[in-house]
């Protein structure tokens, strides 16, 4: 298959993954190291609070696994056998791609709500500090920011009144 064909079928899998928070969710549970899938089924209640069914899990990794991006084996532990599933190399890569998207996605989302410290010049989601300044209101990182561009400010203007 080309890489052209690839990449395109690539982009509609992570698309299609993106717009099913659980497939998303599972996909980043895989990421983190080989697991079965009752312990599938338990981080993800445990992480969202929402419960999984083995009708929507099993399925998805069928389908992961006839993609070649994830492959199973069986691991004995106790009386009962476990398939356990982990990301083939072709999945980890997949994967990449996948949380490269999501992040691309976050970051539109949360953009209009970052604040740029005045001082640091941080990125401050949330909990800026602000303060007037010279009749500006600006923000801040921390208030330790705050103090400093204020000294900033202070020496800059004692410089002016100097020359």
């Amino acid at each position: 298959m080309s890489k052209e064909k690839t990449t395109e079928r690539d982009s509609g899998e992570i698309s299609s993954i993106l717009s099913d928070f659980s497939q998303f969710y599972i996909m980043l549970l895989l990421s983190e190291g080989p697991i079965h899938g009752y312990g599938i089924m338990r981080a993800f209640k445990n992480r969202t609070g929402k419960g999984l069914s083995a009708g929507t899990l099993y399925p998805f990794l069928q389908t992961l696994e006839s993609r070649g991006l994830v492959s199973k084996c069986d691991k004995a532990t106790g009386n009962r056998p476990k398939i356990e599933y982990s990301l083939s190399k072709k999945g980890e890569s997949f994967t990449k791609r996948l949380f490269r998207r999501f992040a691309a996605i976050t970051a539109s989302a949360l953009e209009p709500t970052l604040e740029t410290c005045a001082s640091c010049g941080a990125r401050v989601y949330g909990g800026a500090h602000y303060e007037e300044i010279d009749g500006i209101k600006l923000g801040f990182c921390c208030i330790h920011c705050a103090k400093a561009y204020k000294n900033d400010l202070h020496i800059e203007h004692d410089h002016e009144r100097v020359k």
